[in-house]
């Protein structure tokens, strides 16, 4: 089933089913809305968000015991419409926030419509693990915006999906994986799908490429990095993966280093998406461009500068969220932890905002000598001149010293060290002391993610 020619509002001209079922029926009346809100101008999504704040704080304010004294300090009294000036008082609330008001922002009161709840714990990738509260209705609107970037990509759901990705226990290891014989939910829920087949992130790199070879899949999902590393492998070692059609990106930081790899390797591009266990979708990549376009029925995403006020486009702040859906532990003006830049409103006609790109978390700032400090952004061209290079990984020790740690064919000739050095120097400002190494593989942290640059200096 080819969905390529999808018309503007973004349905696929395909037979639906004559009797969806309930679920599905739910999903498709939450596209329908999401397919006409995409393309309201901006105030008209302000507005449309302000609506549902102003049900959203009321709740927290009458139900939730830890807001209560927070928004009456910020002079809410339970009874005010919402308006900017307002939002503005009440206070960002921080990870260690939540950590210490624990169940005191559960709501006592969740409406019964919204359904059963469950809890879901972040990675503590920041050393912070946050636990949320959620409710079946916030599930289902995680579903829909799942939808929404699969039908905005065009993808043809009746082609083979591979996933890499971080299972629990022994699921889906190598050499076997495993296989299923659809996409699953949501996809599977509303259209016919083709298989899908499973594979563990903690496999080897060789494994991977070894696998993914015999699964031959039209689309490939991994997080950021990991597709890098394994195109870079396949490069010399193979396959060519000749049905692949797109890669999709999760749960990392994507640059234009990994972009231009996946293309100039395997010929194709990259979509990526920006999510948090806490409040769900943040943005989707716009179909149209390498940028991101802020899911505005979903959340309120607000980037901040270090006075609290939002940044124009082009400029760069802390990420601040509040999800409009969650009624079971509401996060309002919660900082996820990570940066972003703003960018300006997108030619595809859509009203969503646009983050420009998305910077990371604090474990990406770079501290030179003079105490200045740097987000951890290198040239996305200088290591992929290495074609000896399949992974590495930057990790400052001091403000003067940086272990480079590499994986390669073969160690790098005196020129391609060059390189490396200059893409240091020119990506943080500072002639680093370096000390490279070789390995066989380098690990991901335990929740599966990797980080091509930390920072051991103490926060």
């Amino acid at each position: 089933m080819d969905f390529t020619a999808i018309p503007r509002s973004g349905v696929p001209e395909i037979m639906w089913p004559a009797l969806p079922s309930t679920e599905a029926a739910r999903l498709l009346a939450i596209l329908h809305q999401l397919d006409q809100s995409q393309w309201w101008t901006p105030d008209a999504l302000e507005r449309m968000q302000f609506r549902q704040l102003t049900q959203l704080v009321a709740h927290a304010y009458r139900t939730a015991p830890g807001y209560r004294a927070r928004l009456a300090d910020a002079g809410y009294t339970g009874q005010e419409e919402i308006s900017a000036p307002i939002w503005r008082r009440i206070p960002v609330l921080s990870r260690r926030d939540v950590q210490q008001a624990g169940s005191t922002l559960h709501s006592t009161g969740i409406p019964t419509a919204h359904g059963p709840t469950t809890s879901i714990s972040t990675s503590g990738s920041t050393g912070t693990p946050v636990t949320v509260k959620k409710t079946a209705l916030e599930q289902l609107y995680w579903q829909a915006f799942t939808m929404r970037e699969e039908l905005w990509q065009r993808r043809d759901f009746g082609a083979k999906l591979a996933v890499i990705r971080a299972f629990q226990g022994k699921h889906s290891t190598y050499p076997a994986g495993s296989l299923q014989e659809s996409w699953g939910p949501p996809v599977s829920t509303v259209f016919p799908t083709g298989p899908s087949a499973l594979l563990d992130l903690s496999m080897g790199l060789g494994q991977q490429a070894e696998w993914i070879a015999r699964q031959d899949p039209g689309y490939l999902l991994a997080p950021g990095t990991n597709l890098m590393f394994l195109a870079r492998h396949c490069r010399e070692a193979g396959p060519r993966l000749p049905a692949l059609k797109a890669v999709r990106s999760f749960g990392e930081i994507v640059d234009g280093e990994v972009r231009d790899t996946c293309r100039d390797i395997w010929g194709v591009e990259v979509a990526d998406i920006y999510t948090t266990v806490e409040a769900g979708y943040l943005a989707l990549q716009c179909p149209e461009h390498d940028h991101y376009h802020i899911q505005s029925e979903s959340a309120l995403v607000e980037v901040l500068n270090e006075a609290g006020e939002r940044v124009s486009p082009g400029q760069m702040g802390r990420v601040v969220v509040t999800a409009l859906h969650n009624y079971a532990m509401p996060l309002l003006r919660y900082e996820v932890g990570d940066y972003a830049e703003m960018g300006e409103m997108c030619p595809c006609g859509r009203g969503l905002p646009v983050l420009k790109r998305i910077l990371g978390r604090g474990r990406d700032i770079v501290v030179l000598p003079s105490g200045e400090k740097r987000f951890g952004w290198l040239s996305s061209r200088g290591f992929a001149k290495i074609e000896a290079l399949i992974q590495h990984q930057i990790v400052q020790k001091s403000p003067e010293e940086m272990d480079v740690k590499l994986v390669a064919h073969r160690p790098l000739t005196q020129e391609e060290t060059a390189i490396v050095r200059a893409t240091i120097v020119q990506g943080f400002g500072h002639d680093f002391v370096l000390t490279f190494s070789y390995h066989d593989e380098l690990p991901r942290s335990a929740s599966g993610k990797f980080f091509v640059f930390r920072s051991e200096i103490p926060a």
